[in-house]
């Protein structure tokens, strides 16, 4: 049977001298691995469609198992995802993320946060920012369900709030008795991880945050990951040396604040 699917490049592979092994997260079929020979000369047809972050419109031949890519069509390159180093580490790590959390299967949530999420960052969009909706939304797909809409354990809305690990999402300040380890939030934070959670990254602006408040609330959605579910990106390590670094700390140093 020969499918018609627009999808994103996750990964590719060589595979013997002249292929490559593709990982695409499509929208009408989910992630499928695909065959595409002789993508791996310059010459070829697959060549460009076929790299990591490419936008486009490929044609499958599937009967069972594994996939044969017979053409692609791109829709966008990602050119600045490409050749900025800071977006491609960022867009990276979201690649990576959808790669682990998502299975075979249609499944159109996880297509659009990524296709959102990467346009965003290639429109110059602050990357760091964008991974942090990433992180939220694609937490269900861990099997972790965080409240934040209300406190987690006697549901009211209104009052100071912290976030518990033990008791899944937000409490309120009259139930931080059941939490030794709350961490407290302002309500600026309170706001910024609803949003993260739930708003479409197509329906925000410009967000310029505090290099401080990005890893505050980055080191609450990174230890739910590492230590609630074990997922530990090898893309996340090239991140925190890549901070170290003075190209990403000359960035940073002058960040303006929005929230």
């Amino acid at each position: 049977m020969l499918n018609k699917w627009e999808g994103i490049v996750l990964k590719s592979r060589a595979y013997g001298e002249s292929n490559k092994i593709v990982t695409l997260m499509t929208k009408e079929a989910g992630k499928v691995t695909v065959m595409a020979r002789g993508a791996k000369k310059p010459t070829s047809r697959l060549a460009g469609v076929t790299q990591t972050f490419m936008h486009g419109m490929y044609m499958v031949q599937r009967t069972s198992g594994m996939g044969t890519l017979q053409q692609g069509e791109h829709l966008a390159s990602m050119r600045h995802i490409q050749t900025d180093i800071v977006a491609t580490a960022y867009a990276s790590y979201i690649v990576e993320l959808v790669d682990r959390l998502v299975d075979e299967g249609p499944e159109p949530f996880a297509f659009d946060v990524l296709l959102q999420a990467l346009n965003a960052i290639e429109e110059e969009y602050d990357p760091e920012a964008i991974s942090l909706f990433v992180d939220w939304k694609l937490l269900p797909y861990t099997g972790v369900q965080p409240i934040l809409n209300a406190c987690a354990s006697c549901g009211s809305f209104d009052g100071e709030f912290a976030f518990s690990f033990s008791q899944g999402g937000f409490l309120c300040h009259r139930c931080f008795h059941q939490d030794p380890y709350i961490i407290r939030l302002s309500p600026t934070q309170l706001k910024l991880i609803r949003m993260f959670y739930n708003v479409p990254i197509d329906q925000i602006g410009k967000l310029e945050l505090k290099k401080g408040t990005k890893q505050f609330i980055k080191k609450i959605v990174t230890t739910i990951y590492e230590e609630q579910t074990g997922i530990r990106l090898k893309s996340r390590s090239f991140i925190e040396q890549l901070e170290r670094t003075p190209i990403l700390t000359r960035r940073t140093t002058n960040e303006e604040s929005t929230d």
